[in-house]
C-alpha cells in the first residue's frame, strides 16, 4: 500500500510544513527571533553524525563509548533547545504566544520527519 516514493513524498510535505510554520512564526508577527530555532534543526543531527562512528557494532559488548554518548548528549541538548527557545522567548515577551506555538509545532514536524525517515530507511544489517 505504501511505497517508498509515497513515503518520501509524505515526509517531504511534513518537512516543508514544519519549515513553513517556523518561518511564518517570524514573518506574521514581524519578529525574526524564532528563526534561531531553524539553526537547531540543522545542527541537531551533526553530533550523532560526527561521533556516531565510535559506536561498537557488537550488540553483546558491554563497552560503552563515552565519545558516542557525548554525541548523543549534544544532540539531545540541541533538540531540547529547539523546543525550549521559543518558550523562553515568549516568556520574556520577545515573541508572541502564537509565534511560540507555531514554532514548536514546526519543530515537532521537522524533528518527527527526521526520526521517521531515519527509522524507516535504516540499512538492514545481515548477521
Amino acid at each position: 500500500m505504501f511505497t517508498q516514493s509515497n513515503t518520501i513524498a509524505g515526509l517531504s510535505i511534513c518537512l516543508a510544513a514544519g519549515f513553513l510554520l517556523s518561518i511564518l512564526s517570524c514573518a506574521l508577527y514581524g519578529n525574526w527571533w524564532p528563526l534561531l530555532v531553524v539553526f537547531t534543526y540543522a545542527l541537531a543531527p551533526l553530533p550523532n553524525a560526527i561521533f556516531g562512528r565510535y559506536v561498537t557494532s557488537d550488540p553483546l559488548a558491554d563497552v560503552s563509548s563515552s565519545v558516542a554518548d557525548f554525541g548523543r548528549f549534544m544532540t539531545a541538548v540541541l533538540v531540547i533547545s529547539g523546543f525550549g527557545l521559543p518558550v523562553v522567548l515568549s516568556h520574556a515577551g520577545i515573541i508572541t504566544s502564537m509565534a511560540m506555538y507555531m514554532s514548536i509545532i514546526g519543530g515537532v514536524l521537522v524533528y518527527g520527519t527526521i526520526i521517521v525517515y531515519s527509522t524507516l530507511f535504516r540499512e538492514q544489517q545481515d548477521f
